[in-house]
């Protein structure tokens, strides 16, 4: 498997964290996230297919937004809450809010033990 991109700070661009932000998965996925810990893909709860989860992932890496970790044959997730901070100070705060007080992104959570 070959090694993920992550765009370098200065290399977010505005349009392309927006652009990401446009989905309502991919903002669940940025709101699970957004309390700052790492998360393995299979602790990842979206009513979506894994394909499509994998693509929302992608999305929000290729974006700045994320930065995704392979370990063997697992992949872990992070926001980029410090460098989206740095680059964009307050957005994504702004937009976090906004979308909770919408719901936006409610259906995307964290798989029970249970679940797994």
């Amino acid at each position: 498997m070959q090694k993920a991109h992550h765009p370098e700070l200065g290399e977010i661009a505005l349009t392309e964290v927006m652009a990401a932000l446009s989905d309502p998965i991919r903002v669940g996925l940025v709101r699970v996230l957004a309390d700052g810990r790492e998360r393995g893909w299979g602790q990842l709860r979206a009513p979506v297919a894994k394909s499509t989860l994998s693509h929302h992932l992608r999305v929000l890496r290729d974006a700045g937004l994320t930065r995704t970790r392979q370990e063997g044959t697992r992949c872990y997730v992070t926001l980029r809450g410090d460098d989206l901070q740095a680059r964009f100070p307050g957005l994504l705060q702004v937009v976090l809010a906004a979308m909770e007080i919408d719901d936006v992104g409610c259906q995307v959570g964290l798989r029970d033990d249970a679940d797994r």
